[in-house]
C-alpha cells in the first residue's frame, strides 16, 4: 500500500507532524512501514511557457521553441512530440544538474543554439505519464512563470510505502491510513464535501440494472458524460506514484478514488449494455460457478474478481459501478473453485470499502469538478446484513493487556477507529463492529486495537504469575499411555511412522473399506491421491511396506497411533500394526535364510505391546484387507477392541508383498491401569497335562471360559500346548492342556493335585460334555 504526505493530507492534518514521526507511528500500530522516498525537485527547474514553436529547418523530429522562464524569454530546441505554444511546462535551467552526470549547458542542436531543457515527467524525478513533455496546470498551485518548481509542496513529497498484513483490507486506502493516524494523533478527520454537476436527464432515463435475488454483491450504479472531462496533473502524478497510470482519464480517475476511498469502481461503455425499449439494461446475476456478473450485450465483468478494460464509447457516456462483497464468502468461493482472478481480487478478498456511496458520490464530485456531466440519481443494491455487536468487559480487557487502560480512554480509542460504543452497566461495552473491521470477531480482537493504539512500548513488562495446579487428566493420561506404547512397539521391533490423516477414496472403496459421506468430506484436497479423509490407518502403513520393498528392503515393521474417521465424520484414536516379510535379519544362524513372520509370532508383538489380549475367530471380515481364513477379532475382558489378520494374499499382490499380516486397536479400550505387586507363594509349583477329547467344531474359548469359571485358588495358569487329530478320532480332536498348580499356604499334596483335576473334569463334563481321551 503507497500513501503520499500530501495526499493523506487531504484526509488528515498532519502539517505539524515530521514524516519520520508519521513513518514510527505506521509501524507502531501495525502498518509496517516498507520503504520511503523522498520526492524532490532540484533546484533550477522552474516554470516556462512555451510562447512560439516552429519547425528546426535541418530536423524533422526536433522543435525551436521560445519559453519564457520569468528572468527572460529563452531559445530551447525540443524533440518531444507533445510540445505546443501556450504550454506551461518544466524547464530545466542553464547550470541545472538533474542528476549526478546530468547538467543543463548552453549549446547548438543541428546549428541552432538552446539554453535549457523542457522536461518529461521522469527527468525531473516524477512518475512516467507519457513519452514527452510534462504538461503543468494549476492542479499543483498557482503557475508563477520563472517559480522553482521545488516551492510546489505537491511536486515535493513523500512516498511511503506500507507492508500490509493479508487481515488489514481496511488501510488499502488512504482513507483507511488517515483513519488509523486520527485514532493515534487524535487528530480528526477531514470532512469530505462532495460537489456534483447533474445533467437535466435522470439515471432512470437512461439506465436500468436488474439483478437475481441470490446475488452477493452489494452496488451502486450511475451513468456520465466525460465529452469535456480532463483529469488534472496532480491526481495523474498520484496514480503514477502508485505505478497505475493509463493515460485514459477515466481509467485514471476511477484509480484515483478507488486508491483514496477503498470502493473498488468499475465503469463499462453505455454502448455495451443491452438496449430494452431504448434504455440501456445490464443484468446482474450468478454464473456456473456462483460469482455474480454483470451481463450487458455479453459478459462485461466478474463482481470483484475480473475487471475488463474500459471500452471507448464514442458518445462518451458510461456506466459506473462502485461495488462491494464480504471478503470472506468471495475468498471462499476462489478456493473453492479455483477461479482464475484479475488485479482487482487482491482488494476484494482483502476487505474493500463497505460504504460505497462514499466512492461514487467521491469519483462523481470529482470528474464533474474538471467538466463531465453526471446523471441524476442512482441504481442500487446495498443491503447489508446486521453489523456485529460485541459486549466485552473493561476489566477482561485490561486483564487480556495486563495493565489497567481507562474505560474513557478505550471508548475514545475503539470509536476513533470506525467502531460504535456503547457504555453499560457493570463495565461492559456494547462495540458495533464496523463493516470494513471484518476481521474482529472476538474480545481479543478488540483488546488487540486497543493495544496498537496505546503502543506495544507503553505496556509495561510484568512478570509472570504461574500458579501450580494439579494438570492431571484425561489429555495427560493419553499421552503417558502414548508414551508407554510407543516404548513397547519400539521394543518389539516395530518402527514409528507418521501419516497424513487423508487417503485416496477410490483405494478405500476398492478393499471395501469405508468412506466419509460425500456432504461431509474435503472440499479443496491437496492432492488427487489425497482426496478424503481416512478411515483406517492400515491403508498408509501396508504403502509404506511397499515403497520399503521398493527400495530392496526384505523386511518392514511399521506402527502408527493416529486419528480416523467414522462415515459419520466422528473421530476416533487407533494404534495400527503392520509387518511385512522376514522375521529376522539375514545372519548365520538362519543361514542368510530368514523365514518369513508367521501369525502367531507377529501376535506376540502385537501383545507385547498392548498387552495380554484374547482372540477369537472373526464372525464377519469387515473389509477385504483381511484373510479370510487367518484372522481374528482382539478381545479383552470380553470387550471386542480391534483385529488382527494376515493380509489378504490379492491385496499383497497389489502392493507387490510377501506374507503381511496387519493389527489396528482402538487405543481407547488399551488399559493403562496401575498394576500393583502381590505377595507371590514360596511353595513348589506343580505342572499337570490333561489330555481332552472334543468336537472339532468346539471353540476352545468356551472350554477356558469352563475352566475359569471354577474359581479354584491352586490353579495358576493353564495353556493350550497341542492339537492332535487322526482316522480314529473323526470328527473329534484331542486337545492337551497343561496347568500349573500352586497354593500359597502349603505344599500340595497328592490328593490335593487330584481333587483340583478331578474338578476339572467334573465341570468340562457336566458343562461341556467332554472328558478324558482314552
Amino acid at each position: 500500500m503507497i500513501v503520499t504526505r500530501s495526499w493523506l493530507q487531504e484526509y488528515i492534518d498532519i502539517s505539524n507532524i515530521s514524516t519520520d514521526s508519521i513513518c514510527k507511528t505506521l509501524n507502531s500500530i501495525g502498518l509496517e512501514v516498507d520503504s520511503l522516498e523522498e520526492q524532490r525537485i532540484v533546484p533550477g527547474v522552474v516554470v516556462g511557457k512555451v510562447l512560439e514553436k516552429e519547425k528546426h529547418p535541418d530536423a524533422d523530429k526536433l522543435n525551436i521553441c521560445q519559453v519564457d522562464i520569468g528572468s527572460e524569454t529563452v531559445q530551447i530546441v525540443c524533440g518531444a512530440k507533445n510540445v505546443d505554444a501556450g504550454q506551461y511546462v518544466p524547464v530545466a535551467t542553464v547550470g541545472c544538474k538533474l542528476s549526478a552526470d546530468f547538467k543543463i549547458k548552453a549549446a547548438k542542436l543541428r546549428g541552432v543554439e538552446s539554453n535549457g531543457m523542457i522536461c518529461s515527467s521522469t527527468e525531473i524525478g516524477l512518475a512516467k505519464l507519457n513519452d514527452g513533455i510534462l504538461e503543468l496546470d494549476e492542479s499543483i498551485g498557482d503557475l508563477v512563470i520563472g517559480k522553482e518548481l521545488s516551492e510546489y509542496p505537491l511536486f515535493n513529497d513523500d512516498v511511503i510505502e506500507i507492508e500490509l498484513t493479508a487481515n488489514r483490507g481496511d488501510c488499502l486506502s488512504i482513507n483507511g491510513v488517515a483513519r488509523e493516524l486520527s485514532a493515534f494523533y487524535t487528530i480528526p478527520l477531514k470532512e469530505q464535501d462532495f460537489t456534483i454537476t447533474y445533467n437535466d436527464l435522470g439515471i432512470g432515463q437512461v439506465l436500468e440494472v436488474e439483478s437475481s435475488n441470490d446475488i452477493d454483491s452489494k452496488y451502486i450504479y450511475t451513468v456520465v458524460n466525460t465529452s469535456d472531462f480532463k483529469l488534472p496533473l496532480v491526481y495523474k502524478l498520484r496514480v503514477g506514484v502508485i505505478d497505475k497510470f493509463k493515460e485514459n482519464d477515466l481509467n485514471d480517475a476511477i484509480t484515483y478514488i478507488t486508491h483514496s476511498t477503498g470502493v473498488i469502481l468499475n465503469a463499462y461503455a453505455k454502448k455495451d449494455a443491452k438496449v430494452i425499449k431504448g434504455i440501456a439494461t445490464i443484468d446482474i446475476k450468478k454464473d456456473v460457478q456462483g460469482f455474480d456478473v454483470v451481463i450487458g450485450k455479453e459478459n462485461l465483468s466478474t463482481v470483484c474478481i475480473e475487471h475488463t478494460d474500459i471500452s471507448l464509447d464514442e458518445n462518451n457516456e458510461y456506466i459506473i459501478e462502485a461495488s462491494y462483497i464480504n471478503p470472506e464468502t468471495i475468498s471462499k468461493k476462489v478456493f473453492e473453485t479455483k477461479r482464475k482472478t484479475g488485479d482487482v481480487y487482491y482488494k476484494s478478498s482483502r476487505g474493500s470499502e463497505p460504504y460505497i456511496e462514499k466512492g461514487i458520490d467521491s469519483f462523481c464530485s470529482l470528474i464533474s469538478t474538471f467538466g463531465a456531466k453526471v446523471f441524476n440519481g442512482k441504481e442500487s443494491y446495498t443491503d447489508f446484513n446486521e453489523k456485529l455487536t460485541l459486549d466485552v468487559s473493561v476489566n477482561k480487557i485490561n486483564s487480556i493487556i495486563g495493565q489497567e487502560i481507562e474505560k474513557i480512554t478505550i471508548e475514545k480509542i475503539l470509536s476513533s477507529l470506525g467502531f460504535e460504543v456503547k457504555d453499560g452497566a457493570n463495565g461492559v461495552l456494547s462495540i458495533q463492529i464496523p463493516l470494513f473491521r471484518h476481521d474482529i470477531k472476538n474480545i481479543a480482537d478488540v483488546t488487540e486495537e486497543v493495544v496498537r493504539i496505546v503502543g506495544i512500548d507503553n505496556i509495561q513488562a510484568k512478570p509472570l504469575a504461574i500458579d501450580e495446579v494439579n494438570r492431571i487428566n484425561q489429555t495427560s493420561h493419553n499421552l503417558v499411555k502414548k508414551n508407554k506404547l510407543r516404548a513397547k512397539a519400539i521394543e518389539n521391533g516395530f518402527y514409528e511412522t507418521l501419516t497424513y490423516v487423508f487417503a485416496n477414496r477410490d483405494i478405500l472403496k476398492k478393499y471395501s473399506l469405508p468412506v466419509v459421506q460425500d456432504n461431509l468430506d474435503i472440499l479443496n484436497p491437496i492432492v488427487k491421491e489425497l482426496d478424503t479423509f481416512r478411515t483406517t490407518i492400515l491403508v498408509n502403513l501396508i504403502e509404506a511396506c511397499s515403497n520399503n520393498s521398493k527400495l530392496g528392503f526384505k523386511s518392514a515393521s511399521f506402527f502408527e497411533i493416529g486419528k480416523i474417521f467414522d462415515i459419520n465424520r466422528n473421530e476416533s484414536t487407533k494404534i495400527s500394526f503392520v509387518f511385512s516379510g522376514a522375521k529376522e535379519i539375514e545372519s548365520i544362524s538362519n543361514s542368510g535364510k530368514p523365514e518369513n513372520i508367521d501369525f502367531f509370532e507377529f501376535a506376540t508383538k502385537v501383545l507385547n505391546t498392548v498387552g495380554k489380549f484374547d482372540l477369537e475367530p472373526m464372525k464377519k471380515v469387515p473389509n477385504d484387507l483381511a484373510h479370510p481364513y487367518q484372522n481374528a477379532t482382539i478381545l479383552v475382558d470380553n470387550e471386542e477392541i480391534g483385529f488382527i489378520s494376515k493380509l489378504h494374499p490379492s491385496v499383497a499382490d497389489d502392493y507387490n508383498l510377501s506374507d503381511t499380516f496387519i493389527a489396528e486397536i482402538d487405543f481407547d479400550k488399551i488399559k493403562n491401569d496401575l498394576i500393583k505387586t502381590e505377595s507371590y507363594s514360596k511353595f513348589q509349583a506343580s505342572k499337570k497335562d490333561l489330555s481332552i477329547i472334543t468336537p472339532k467344531t468346539m471353540e476352545y474359548r468356551e472350554i477356558k471360559n469352563v475352566i475359569n469359571s471354577i474359581k479354584d485358588e491352586n490353579i495358576k495358569q493353564f495353556n493350550l500346548i497341542d492339537i492332535y487329530s487322526d482316522e480314529k478320532l473323526g470328527e473329534n480332536e484331542s486337545l492337551t492342556i497343561r496347568f500349573v498348580l500352586q497354593n500359597d499356604t502349603k505344599t500340595l499334596e497328592e490328593e490335593d493335585i487330584t481333587s483340583t483335576m478331578n474338578k476339572i473334569l467334573e465341570n468340562l463334563n457336566n458343562k461341556l460334555s467332554i472328558g478324558l481321551r482314552d
